[in-house]
């Protein structure tokens, strides 16, 4: 630490103090901590002389306002620095947490400030070797350790600039992540999925879940999140409905609302997690329910005309003060809104006139990752160049998945992009960071983050949301089972459990026999005894990339219509589990009317007639949740309470037939309405 008196702060002298200004981010001294520039004091208040210039700056001084802040900055800023703000990849760490070969070619080449985590940060790594876009696997301690190193390497450049890790959601239970869709959760606490946390229909509960989530995120030093989705799940066919909270636009929007003000507060601060919400203007609609990650899904189709239904959660995320929104890869297709042939990140009339004029929108719009080159739907003929160009004339502001900070610049040097427009994303761009604190402190404590990740008490929490996430659907058995008692001993069969779950008091009278095998080392299903009373099936279902190619989830292109069980299991991307043969027989060796089956509902399937799942003593629907949640139902000791966030068809071919925009079905093509739920 060092005491540098300038011309300029000898001033400062005469300022009040930052405690009566509280003009700026801060009220009053925040934390300070710089491990590769100086820190000076100036009044008794300590500054990072972030461009090494032993003098203090406007945007260095955290009592300005912000906007005073970024003026300073953004005139003092080279324009490669200013073009490599606009960037944004994947930066993961090495084997140990230790600092890739990539990050000094992005933070001192490309000068970027903005990069995508996707590590699985877990206490027990598996795997700690290779790496690529997914990483390996690292502790929490790592974790911590990582960025902060990224943050050091950042604070030796030239004006000290300090980066923000985003990262896909991570806090819930997955059956099959999908590196650049999500994460597992790892040593994060595992709440049920978003439709999950839709079916509680607690706000609370929600806002205690985005707590959480930020404290976690923050002890490691993530401090944005590209999510969460404010699309709804009006069109079942397509795989990301496991990302959304709800069919419903009221829903979903109260959902947005709520964890925006948790997670970044009623405004950002040193403490906030930063949120890019997507897609805009509302995934969903696709035509033939494909993903736009693929070519045979990029249409968005509106023939319910429902486009401004779609545009409800994100007119929410507005007002209650998003700091960035992802506009999607999809055309949409005969929109008013122009051009209507080109990916919404494209288009002036969707990003500009819409989001901008007329919502209102303040905040800097980020790209989904891979628009330039791999999924410039409507601009496949055009060059690189070009396709940023629109990109950037539409309104978009940061190219996810792109960091080529030449191509950038020569577009600027050449007059082909404008100084004045790369000006206006960087200032929007710098707002959150200024905002966030990073400027005066954006290390973290490594040892906190060992506790905080895995901490029992938070743990407890997402377990409650778990069990308040599952639905009810039918019980012809009369659930919660009837524990016998002494001396008596129920007799239970299991498949796609694990057994353990049945250890404990509440389970001492009760005989478990895992029907879990392994076709694959020549295994067969165990026998069942005569004397089982119940049988308990858990089921999910996943698609199979190694079959399809499409490594962010889904079904081949000409399968997407296979949404009923029976379909699903004659199918090749589809995977039923345990399966649809097995599921079966259990139920006709044990008696359908004493078997419970727990389906996790990634998507809207169809409970077909002619799978005889419909004829289960009992059903429960979840959404990502543990074992135990789901026997703390069947044994009473939780009461069901969750509501459907989604209709369920009653067959394949109202799924067919439904509008992709428009939420729900006919009555006479439902089987369980929105908002259906059982209790006891």
């Amino acid at each position: 630490m060092r005491n540098r008196l300038t011309k300029f702060t000898i001033i400062l002298f005469l300022l009040p103090c930052a405690a009566t200004l509280a003009q700026g981010t801060y009220p009053s001294q925040p934390v300070i901590e710089g491990r590769a520039v100086n820190v000076m004091v100036v009044n008794q208040l300590r500054f990072k002389d972030l461009n090494k210039n032993n003098s203090l700056d406007r945007y260095e001084d955290w009592r300005l306002p912000v906007d005073q802040r970024i003026d300073d900055l953004v005139k003092q800023m080279s324009l490669q620095e200013k073009v490599g703000m606009m960037l944004i990849n994947t930066l993961n760490a090495d084997p140990g947490g230790k600092l890739p070969v990539k990050a000094v070619d992005f933070i001192e080449d490309e000068k970027m400030t903005r990069f995508i985590f996707r590590n699985v940060v877990t206490q027990n790594p598996r795997q700690t070797t290779g790496g690529g876009f997914a990483g390996v696997q690292i502790t929490p301690f790592e974790a911590a350790q990582f960025m902060n190193a990224i943050q050091e390497l950042a604070e030796n450049t030239r004006l000290g600039i300090p980066p923000m890790f985003k990262s896909n959601s991570r806090n819930h239970v997955e059956f099959d992540a999908r590196v650049g869709i999500n994460e597992e959760s790892g040593a994060f606490s595992s709440w049920p999925k978003e439709s999950g946390l839709a079916a509680t229909r607690d706000m609370n509960l929600i806002g205690e879940f985005a707590r959480t989530m930020r404290q976690e995120w923050t002890s490691i030093g993530l401090r944005g999140m590209y999510g969460y989705m404010g699309d709804l799940s009006t069109e079942p066919r397509w795989y990301r409905v496991h990302e959304t909270f709800s069919e419903d636009a009221q829903l979903t929007a109260d959902i947005i609302t709520t964890l925006i003000k948790n997670l970044q507060g009623l405004s950002l601060s040193s403490t906030s997690v930063a949120m890019t919400i997507k897609h805009f203007p509302g995934g969903g609609p696709q035509e033939g329910g494909g993903d736009p990650h693929y070519a045979f899904g990029k249409n968005q189709v509106y023939p319910a005309l429902r486009f401004d239904y779609h545009l409800i959660p994100f007119q929410a995320a507005i007002k209650a003060g998003a700091s960035s929104i992802m506009a999607y890869y999809g055309i949409p297709v005969g929109q008013a809104y122009l051009p209507n042939t080109v990916g919404m990140a494209f288009s002036k009339g969707i990003v500009t006139d819409l989001l901008q004029k007329k919502l209102g929108f303040k905040g800097y719009v980020n790209s989904d990752t891979g628009i330039i080159g791999d999924r410039a739907w409507g601009l496949e003929d055009k060059s690189i160049d070009e396709q940023i160009l629109i990109a950037i004339d539409a309104g978009t502001d940061i190219l996810s998945g792109f960091n080529d900070n030449k191509q950038l610049l020569n577009l600027v040097t050449s007059g082909k992009l404008a100084a004045s427009r790369v000006d206006a994303s960087v200032k929007r761009l710098l707002k959150e960071q200024f905002e966030l604190g990073l400027f005066e402190n954006p290390y973290v404590d490594p040892n906190r983050a060992s506790y905080t990740l895995g901490n029992a008490s938070n743990q407890r929490k997402a377990d409650l949301a778990q069990r308040k996430s599952i639905v009810l659907l039918q019980n012809k058995m009369s659930l919660p089972l009837v524990v016998p008692k002494e001396g008596d001993t129920l007799h239970v069969f299991t498949m796609g459990m694990n057994a353990n779950a049945f250890k404990g008091q509440a389970w001492s009278r009760v005989k478990v026999v895992s029907g879990n095998y392994d076709a694959k080392k020549s295994e067969k299903m165990p026998a069942i005894r005569k004397d089982t009373d119940y049988a308990v099936i858990r089921i999910y279902v996943t698609n199979d990339a190694s079959a399809n190619g499409l490594r962010f989830g889904g079904a081949s292109p000409d399968e997407l219509n296979f949404l009923s069980f029976s379909s699903m299991a004659t199918s090749k991307s589809w995977k039923v589990t345990p399966s649809l043969q097995d599921i079966q027989q259990i139920m006709k060796t044990v008696g359908p009317e004493k078997t419970i089956l727990s389906i996790d509902f990634r998507q809207p399937y169809v409970l077909d007639e002619n799978s005889g799942l419909l004829n289960a003593g009992a059903i429960l629907a979840t959404f990502g949740v543990s074992d135990a949640a789901i026997l703390d139902i069947v044994s009473g000791k939780f009461n069901p309470t969750g509501k459907l966030p989604y209709a369920l068809a009653n067959k394949e071919k109202a799924v067919i037939d439904q509008h992709p925009d428009a939420p729900g079905y006919p009555a006479e093509d439902t089987l369980f309405p929105f908002g259906y739920g059982l209790t006891f």
